[in-house]
């Protein structure tokens, strides 16, 4: 596979929200798809974990009722294979955070998790901006809209980060040949 370049190759920005520790509580996804740099297609759910309790409602407002109703990741699922079709590169701000809640609800659910290339914008920012780089500091730094912890915003300015961090480094390697 080529070097990937996110201003030429499609991928996705992923982005969960869990209820609490475990990584199969996931209550909410956001799922942006960016081709040569553009957003063109947005998908976000609530999705009702099998274990309803809620650590986290301070941090992302989801409460176990906002989830009654919702579908669970399975049911879920197939509308997420379809956004995923082709998809070959994942981007997160803490991949191995929301990889890892992505294979645990595909596992409880009997589901195989998407195969692909994992790309995590915080090590990216780490290693291009410094510490701290989290991802409303990254976002600020960058002058990124965030609505923090609501899935699809977090997906949504991952992706930009991504485009934006590749865009710095190209800068610095050409600073850096001249």
């Amino acid at each position: 596979m080529h070097a990937f370049d996110p201003t030429q190759d499609d991928f996705v920005a992923l982005d969960f929200e869990t209820a609490n520790n475990s990584p199969s509580s996931a209550c909410a996804i956001g799922l942006v798809r960016f081709r040569r740099g553009e957003v063109v297609a947005e998908l976000k759910s609530l999705i009702r974990p099998r274990n309803r309790f809620f650590l986290y409602t301070d941090v992302h407002g989801i409460r176990s009722r906002d989830v009654a109703t919702a579908p669970t990741f399975a049911q879920l699922w197939p509308r997420c294979v379809a956004f995923l079709d082709g998809a070959q590169v994942f981007v997160a701000h803490n991949m191995s955070f929301d990889r890892r809640v992505l294979e645990a609800c595909c596992a409880q659910a009997g589901l195989q998790a998407p195969l692909g290339q994992y790309l995590c914008t915080l090590g990216l920012a780490r290693r291009t901006l410094g510490s701290p780089a989290g991802l409303a500091v990254v976002c600020e730094k960058l002058a990124i809209p965030l609505d923090h912890h609501e899935p699809l915003s977090d997906a949504r300015a991952c992706g930009h980060v991504m485009l934006a961090l590749h865009g710095r480094m190209c800068k610095q390697e050409q600073g850096a040949s001249s």
